[in-house]
Formats: structure tokens, C-alpha cells, sequence
């Protein structure tokens, strides 16, 4: 059964919370090849790149660069960004 996409950056942030590092700032950083070649991300996101530029569009994530590749962005830090600070 596949993911909407809302579900899909809700898991792609619980992801990047357990393989990443967390910051001072309430952030995390990950870098794209682990995220890649971690197994569970593999079983959990069909099109990990795909829900990555949602979540970038979304603000949840930045990273450079628009698409990133197996191999040639290993590298690239993807940045969690910390939850904005809201009062209701």
C-alpha cells in the first residue's frame, strides 16, 4: 500500500531523526547516501528522491542542489530542519 505523500515526509522526518546527527539548533543532518542505502528507508519509500523535493518544497528539509543521485551526491548534508516555533 503506498504512502500519500504527507505520510511519506512524516516518515522520511522519523527517518532522518534515527540515522542522523541532531544539532544544537533542534535540526538534524544526514547525509544522502546513508539515507540511500539504509534498508529500511529502501522498504519504507518508493521514490526516496521524490519525497525528499516534497519535503524540501514543503520546508521540512534543505539540502543543495534540486535532484539528488546514488553515488555522485553520497555526500550532500540533508538538514532536518527543527519544528517552527508556533504558539496556538
Amino acid at each position: 500500500m503506498a504512502l500519500n505523500v504527507e505520510e511519506e515526509v512524516v516518515r522520511l522526518k522519523e527517518e532522518i531523526q534515527r540515522l542522523g546527527q541532531p544539532q544544537d539548533d533542534g535540526s538534524y543532518k544526514v547525509k544522502f547516501g546513508v539515507l540511500f542505502n539504509d534498508d529500511r528507508c529502501a522498504n519504507i519509500f518508493e521514490a526516496l528522491v521524490g519525497t525528499l523535493r516534497a519535503a524540501k518544497k514543503r520546508k521540512v528539509v534543505k539540502y543543495d542542489g534540486e535532484l539528488l543521485l546514488q553515488g555522485v551526491h553520497d555526500n550532500v548534508e540533508i538538514i532536518l530542519l527543527p519544528p517552527a516555533e508556533t504558539t496556538a
